[in-house]
């Protein structure tokens, strides 16, 4: 008689009531940072190839924002042949006749030239700059808002990216100044989007202990668009072609990159998509080469706690599918920032971080670019000498922290700032006060994109972006007011400068150390880790 056998299902199903059920594995919850530690990697294939793609966008605000240095300069003059022009008085070509003289290359090369913003009409090119970053400080707080709610990090980049390609050929048709500046401020509207989503989105996917040396590697993309967008000026010197070389790249990143661009998985967190933020975890680790093992589920830091089955090796309850797993969104704005105990100070003194430090980086950067030397090849020696600083912060920014790494640059470019102010601006001393300024900007480039890192890190998810809004309408304010301070002339400019360096260390003196701390998700999850 041939023995019977039994599905293994069938043989379960056999099983003595009295006897207890059968063992399964316990289903641990972990929170993104923990789940990157031990299964996905922190810094793998995939975070290379996402933070390289997603960090390109750098450099497309490098692109809209600097441009104005090229389209807005004032081109050389020539005495037209036969007739009487005579600049010994200095005054320029506002002391000459309309007749006797005539831009080299044509009306057509800058918008001064082409608009004669000369003379009593000379504020205006300091009004686009100052319109430009106005509409930077507000798009700031707008797609700040929207890359924490609706729109997500990865929509709100696809917005910006959109918006310039649109409002950069835009502006190379304006017919007159004034249409000009209202594009101009259009343009800075979506500029100031595009670096804060960028950086979330790069670096929200790095588990921490990588986090930071990556965030810093970031502005190596900003650096390198000024560079490249002075090759580009060079080649298109007439203004309208210059607006529209600098915004094909914009439609390129659209069509040619953001489509390989994954959404935060933390985004997809926080707003209660855990089948989502699942599948991308799933997705990380197997392109790094890990596996993420059965029985482990993503929550937010506050629901980390404990586990489903505790372990007890009984199954208390049925493991939740992905489905099942979803939650209503979190949405967060700047009023819970302002709301929590904890967050509230961290915002205020972020802001004024981030906005002396601006006066300070835009501020010496006006100073040095001043200098009589080739306008292309002074900006693009300009670009690549902030590079030293952002290799050597990030080299120390995980041996000595956020906070001691901030008040140092800030002091380091206080104190220059101070003996540039105390020099004179006679013979040698020209030259000394000129290293001053280069030091200075040194280390305040180093304090100002470390800013970043460490603003991301001081705020939960569910308001990262609107803080980094927040505090990067800080920035632009500083930048609207650098042009003024520089225009003070003499030793104030280096006074203010210095001023700005030594009150804001001792600013950062009241943060909190972030190096290896949790990338909280929640007001909850940070209250309960600081607890």
């Amino acid at each position: 008689m041939a023995a019977t056998t039994f599905p293994s299902d069938d043989i379960d199903n056999l099983r003595s009531p009295l006897l207890p059920p059968k063992k399964k594995p316990p289903t641990e919850k972990l929170c993104i940072d923990d789940m990157l530690r031990k299964h996905c990697g922190e810094f793998g294939r995939w975070q290379l190839k996402h933070f390289i793609l997603t960090s390109l966008a750098w450099a497309l605000e490098a692109f809209h924002t600097m441009v104005m240095i090229f389209a807005d300069r004032e081109p050389d003059w020539r005495c037209v042949s036969g007739s009487v022009c005579d600049d010994s008085g200095g005054g320029g070509v506002c002391g000459l006749s309309p007749e006797s003289w005539e831009w080299v290359g044509g009306r057509g090369g800058s918008t001064l030239s082409d608009w004669s913003l000369i003379c009593g009409n000379k504020f205006k090119v300091g009004l686009v700059q100052a319109v430009f970053f106005a509409g930077c400080m507000i798009g700031a707080g707008i797609f700040g808002h929207l890359s924490d709610s609706s729109l997500g990090r990865k929509g709100s980049l696809t917005v910006v990216c959109a918006m310039n390609t649109i409002f950069g050929f835009l502006t190379a048709l304006s017919p007159n100044y004034w249409i000009y500046v209202l594009l101009r401020l259009l343009t800075g509207l979506s500029s100031g989007g595009v670096g804060l989503t960028a950086f979330v989105l790069a670096t929200e996917p790095i588990g921490p202990t990588k986090r930071g040396a990556a965030g810093m590697s970031s502005f190596y993309f900003f650096s390198g668009g000024i560079a490249l967008l002075s090759g580009v000026a060079y080649i298109f010197q007439t203004w309208r072609y210059l607006y529209i070389a600098s915004s094909i790249p914009s439609f390129l990143y659209i069509i040619l990159v953001l489509p390989f661009i994954s959404e935060s998985p933390r985004w997809y967190l926080v707003r209660g998509n855990v089948t989502e933020a699942m599948k991308l975890m799933s997705t990380i680790a197997s392109s790094n080469g890990k596996h993420l093992p059965d029985g482990v589920l993503l929550a937010l830091d506050d629901e980390t706690s404990s586990t489903i089955n505790q372990g007890s090796g009984y199954d208390i309850t049925t493991m939740m599918t992905y489905k099942n797993e979803n939650k209503d969104a979190l949405v967060g704005s700047i009023i819970d920032v302002v709301r929590s105990p904890i967050t509230r100070m961290r915002l205020f003194i972020a802001v004024a971080l981030n906005f002396l430090g601006s006066v300070v980086y835009y501020g010496l950067s006006l100073n040095v670019m001043n200098l009589e030397t080739n306008l292309y090849l002074n900006v693009m020696l300009n670009s690549v000498a902030e590079m030293p600083a952002f290799t050597i912060t990030a080299v120390l920014l995980d041996r000595f922290g956020r906070k001691p790494l901030t008040v140092a640059t800030m002091w380091f470019s206080g104190f220059f700032c101070l003996m540039g102010s105390l020099v004179g601006n006679v013979g040698v001393w020209k030259m000394v006060r000129m290293v001053c300024g280069v030091l200075g900007i040194f280390g305040m480039a180093g304090t100002y994109n470390l800013l970043f890192i460490y603003t991301a890190e001081l705020f939960p998810t569910v308001v990262r972006n609107a803080a980094l809004g927040c505090t990067t309408q800080a920035s632009q304010m500083g930048a609207i007011l650098a042009p003024f301070v520089v225009v003070l002339g003499g030793w104030l400019p280096f006074a203010v400068f210095a001023a700005c360096g030594i009150v804001g260390g001792m600013f950062a003196f009241n943060l909190p150390e972030t190096l290896n701390q949790p990338l909280y998700d929640t007001f909850g999850g940070m209250e309960a880790g600081l607890a």
